[in-house]
């Protein structure tokens, strides 16, 4: 797919920052756990600002969503650890700049920029995945504020985040209609949490919510109104999970090109078996239709596209292109053979990290009933 020159330039930018200094700081970082250096890294250059549309002279212009994709698929080529790092920032503290009140925005959002404070999205529950709407962390009444009782399970950046984007039900029975967004702080009193072992490329952990104190001004947008701050946040990032993966895939198809076009079998090169070279065209051209679906939706975003050919381009982007990855990362697994299972290896390392995407952020089959919904939906609209 052809890029705009800026758009280009941008990638460019970015490819050289994560190659000159992403990628050793994302190497000293331990497994499962917040790595602040790197993030602190990305605060100076630039790169955390550009996840909402800032920043160099290269990026383009009014285009948050496609900047986030272009963001995400060029460092996810090189390290998914980097990767994820940057983009959770975003998912964790895009509802607060979205949503919340100017001094809400003013005291957790520059440190987010900047790299020093770690933001998280906790939405899911133990009871609460894929049916969002059936959230049960209780958010009680207490004066003008709320007391938060409950659970959050498999959140990234948890338990280490400074900042959470916590969505907790302040009336019962009314499930969408009765979810309220927090910015609640990681040293809240009441809060606590700790780490899961994950397959995933990044830190996960549980929260428990024992009374935690959240006052007016902690609200990201109206009372009982916090679905639409996180379907407005995953209408944004969902695309942009299309985008990570494509970044794994395409580190994957190249790393296999190479392979089968070196390693000597059957008197030639891999490339030279007919089954071999027609799974690599199948693989480029899943990829390269992942990529249209996944910029598409971006820009569909950035145009102000009505509300539901957002959602569903955004749901058609996420689902073609995590189903796709997994599937040429798998392909490619099988093409180099048994040396691409051992421990260290490219392949099994994006093996490994490919899998998650497919379930967080709505899992496939959640976004096809999406994509099912506005179609029948866009049938009955006059």
């Amino acid at each position: 797919m052809n890029l705009p020159e800026d758009e280009r330039e941008f990638c460019a930018w970015a490819r050289e920052l994560a190659v000159t200094e992403l990628l050793p700081l994302a190497e000293q970082g331990d497994e499962g756990r917040v790595n602040r250096p790197l993030l602190r890294a990305m605060g100076r250059l630039g790169l955390l600002r550009a996840l909402f549309g800032g920043a160099p002279e290269s990026a383009p212009e009014d285009a948050a969503a496609t900047q986030l994709c272009l963001l995400r698929e060029t460092i996810a080529a090189l390290s998914t650890e980097a990767e994820t790092a940057l983009a959770l920032q975003g998912l964790g503290s895009y509802p607060i700049l979205q949503s919340g009140r100017p001094d809400t925005v003013r005291r957790w959002i520059p440190g987010v920029v900047s790299g020093e404070v770690v933001a998280s999205f906790a939405l899911t529950e133990p009871g609460a995945g894929s049916d969002a709407a059936a959230l049960a962390l209780a958010a009680e009444a207490d004066g003008d504020g709320w007391r938060l009782h409950g659970e959050k399970a498999w959140i990234s950046n948890a338990p280490e985040a400074d900042v959470y984007t916590v969505f907790a039900r302040t009336t019962p029975d009314t499930r969408a209609r009765g979810v309220t967004a927090f910015a609640v702080p990681g040293d809240a009193a009441g809060l606590t949490g700790e780490h899961l072992d994950l397959l995933s490329p990044h830190p996960i952990g549980r929260l428990r919510f024992d009374g935690v104190r959240v006052g007016p001004d902690d609200v990201l947008g109206e009372v009982d109104g916090g679905f639409r701050v996180a379907m407005r946040t995953l209408d944004l990032f969902r695309p942009s999970v299309g985008a990570f993966t494509l970044g794994m895939a395409r580190a994957a198809l190249d790393a296999t090109i190479d392979h089968v076009a070196t390693r000597e079998a059957y008197g030639g090169h891999l490339a030279d078996q007919q089954a071999v070279a027609h799974h690599l065209a199948r693989m480029a051209t899943r990829l390269e239709a992942a990529r249209h679906l996944v910029y598409a939706a971006a820009r569909a975003y950035d145009a102000g596209s009505p509300q539901g050919e957002v959602t569903k381009s955004a749901a058609m982007a996420k689902y073609f292109a995590t189903e796709s990855a997994q599937a040429i990362v798998d392909q490619c697994v099988q093409l180099h053979g048994a040396r691409a299972l051992e421990r260290g290896h490219l392949l099994e390392h994006l093996y490994r990290d490919v899998r998650a995407p497919r379930i967080y952020e709505g899992a496939t089959d959640v976004q096809l009933s999406i994509i099912a919904r506005e179609l029948l939906r866009e049938r009955t609209t006059p």
